[in-house]
């Protein structure tokens, strides 16, 4: 078939529509599909549209219906359009009541959704395949600076960035816990934020943006990963540190829920500085419960296996031919 994916980010951006989009790409391809990723639908020739974002791509799904009423059309929903415009933004429910098929990228995805409509989603969990990576020291997340936590997203409001810093103010003076960030900022005043954090906590420091690869050489490189956004469909930086078997801390949302489980014991509430800081300590001084932790997460691996999306993207392109 010719399929064509549709998303609001730009090519090469990192952000993580355009990884879906280009991950999606590659598994559709390998399966013999011609595939072609573009920020819009302008009419190109396609048997098929993949969307994402059901609001911010909505002009192209409904261009795209217009233009083709019978061919098949997936919406994959992002944590904003779950979490925050859908009931309520006309063109995202106008999105989703158009789609043959919706895919959501956690467990939980499709309680957010209207009854009627949960005949056509799927889920579909982020795969992640891990580059050759430096061989790990000898304990994991060991460095002259003591435990290292890591926090990989770019500076915005909705993920809470500083969270982890605030949390860092909490913990015991004996504590060798010191945080490593990296993202872009992606306005001055969170650039001003972060440099005066950097300033005045000596145990933290952001990186600023970084490579692909010096994301995953972080996370294994790293003793704990830290999760602070308020809402996520299911971020690719936590399937990447299950993939590298790096436990997390994450707030109690539902992205994060509908991968780990409600009866992971790494949670915390959003915007919680304060139950953080309890599960760092935890995690620094009880051996047994980091166990606990990283056994948990490393008993998901299967679920963010290439193999498993691949064969789930699959089976759904296979009920719309």
């Amino acid at each position: 078939m010719k399929i064509l994916i549709v998303t609001p980010a730009r090519l090469g951006s990192t952000k993580g529509n355009w990884v879906t989009a280009e991950r999606w790409a590659n598994h559709l391809g390998s399966m013999g599909h011609e595939v072609e990723i573009a920020v819009s639908y302008q009419a190109q020739s396609s048997d098929l549209l993949i969307a994402l974002h059901a609001r911010r791509s909505a002009a192209s799904v409904e261009k795209f219906r217009r233009d083709h009423p019978n061919s098949p059309l997936i919406v994959i929903l992002t944590g904003t359009d779950l979490y925050r415009d859908l009931p309520d933004d006309p063109s995202a429910v106008r999105s989703i009541e158009l789609a043959d098929r919706l895919v959501v990228l956690n467990a939980l995805g499709a309680q957010r959704l209207p009854a009627i409509l949960r005949n056509k989603v799927r889920v579909i969990i982020q795969s992640v395949t891990v580059p050759r990576l430096p061989a790990r020291p000898s304990i994991p997340g060991t460095t002259p600076l003591g435990f290292q936590v890591c926090v990989v997203g770019h500076l915005r409001p909705v993920k809470d960035p500083f969270l982890a810093v605030r949390a860092l103010a909490r913990l015991p003076t004996t504590s060798a816990i010191h945080i490593l960030h990296v993202g872009i900022a992606l306005n001055n005043e969170m650039k001003v934020q972060a440099e005066n954090h950097v300033r005045n906590e000596p145990r933290y420091c952001w990186r600023g943006g970084v490579s692909g690869q010096e994301v995953f050489e972080l996370l294994a490189g790293s003793k704990l990963h830290v999760l602070t956004s308020m809402m996520e469909g299911g971020a690719n930086v936590l399937c990447e540190a299950i993939a590298v078997g790096v436990p997390t801390l994450s707030t109690r949302i539902d992205g994060s829920v509908g991968i780990l489980g409600d009866d992971y014991p790494g949670l915390f509430p959003v915007g919680d500085a304060n139950a953080l800081a309890n599960l760092l300590n935890k995690v620094e001084t009880d051996p047994l419960f980091y166990d606990a932790l990283r056994r948990h997460c490393i008993s998901l691996q299967p679920l963010v296996s290439a193999s498993q999306e691949r064969a789930e993207i699959g089976g759904l392109i296979a009920e719309l031919q």
